[in-house]
């Protein structure tokens, strides 16, 4: 899949190419800003987000003072950058495209290499690495945004990328410039990706400690419930058991004619009245206080 996007749109851009190089031969400023949008749109292609992993038009300044303005500023992850130049010479290469003779045609394609050439010398004289705002410097890359243009170039003169290199300078086409944004795009992929699991850690960790202390909270709940329940059951035990209780005592005024309009409820009666039932030696009346009580200390 990639390839074939790779291919297509160099396919379009080599149209695009042949169509405007009449309108362009011979306007620097024009090829300029022709040049500026082709790579802007390569940078679209990409994934990166301009503004986020690259800067168009920075202004810098040089230690001597001078003003320097690239092109394209490709941040990387880890505090690095990379500088994208674009160059354009569709004159010669023009002429070259159009000249009938071979003399001519060799002519025009001696003369798009040495172009080539100056722009690298006169890349390298800038020196980049020491503007403001520039991170650690990688490469500078020159951008020549006709594919054909480029790999003639590489194919007149071999030893014209190997001299680039040397002066940290990488000449790339729409197809090679592709494949590395498409290389740092995955680069800051990767990055997000190890932020996000850093933070998922930290989330984990504290969801873990938060779910602990709800389990602690648990434990204590259940604690209390099982003393509420000891205590429930304790009271009503006092209230509705043994001969005489208070649940039995408090029904029988009901039964002697107290005017009531509350009935006790039918299970703590009836509890109450199964222990009144039971045989049990007792004081006068049938009733022993329970051991702990204050009547049965006095």
């Amino acid at each position: 899949h990639e390839i074939t996007s790779l291919k297509e749109l160099n396919r379009r851009m080599s149209d695009e190419a042949l169509g405007l190089t009449r309108a362009l031969k011979g306007d620097s400023k024009v090829q300029g800003n022709w040049g500026e949008v082709i790579l802007e749109r390569i940078l679209e292609e990409s994934g990166l987000h301009k503004g986020r992993e690259f800067q168009t038009q920075v202004a810098s300044v040089d230690p001597h003072g001078q003003r320097r303005l690239p092109d394209v500023i490709v941040r990387l992850p880890e505090g690095r950058d990379v500088v994208i130049d674009a160059k354009v010479s569709l004159t010669d290469w023009e002429r070259f495209c159009t000249a009938e003779a071979e003399e001519a045609r060799e002519a025009a394609l001696r003369a798009h290499v040495a172009s080539l050439a100056a722009h690298i010398e006169a890349l390298a004289v800038k020196d980049y690495a020491t503007l403001e705002g520039i991170r650690t410097l990688d490469f500078v890359l020159v951008f020549v945004p006709i594919e054909a243009a480029f790999m003639k170039a590489m194919e007149r003169d071999p030893t014209l990328f190997s001299r680039a290199f040397e002066r940290n300078i990488i000449m790339v086409s729409p197809t090679t410039l592709l494949a590395t944004l498409r290389t740092i795009e995955s680069m800051w992929r990767l990055e997000r990706q190890n932020r996000n699991a850093e933070e998922i850690a930290r989330r984990a960790g504290a969801l873990h400690d938060q779910f602990a202390r709800v389990l602690e909270a648990l434990e204590t709940l259940g604690r209390h419930l099982e003393r509420t329940r000891s205590a429930y059951d304790v009271t009503l035990e006092r209230f509705a058991r043994g001969r005489g209780n208070l649940v039995s005592r408090v029904s029988q005024l009901e039964k002697l004619g107290a005017k009531a309009r509350k009935a006790l409820p039918g299970t703590i009666l009836a509890m109450a009245e199964l222990d009144e039932s039971a045989p049990e030696a007792g004081g006068a009346d049938g009733w022993t206080p329970e051991p702990d009580s204050p009547l049965q200390q006095e």
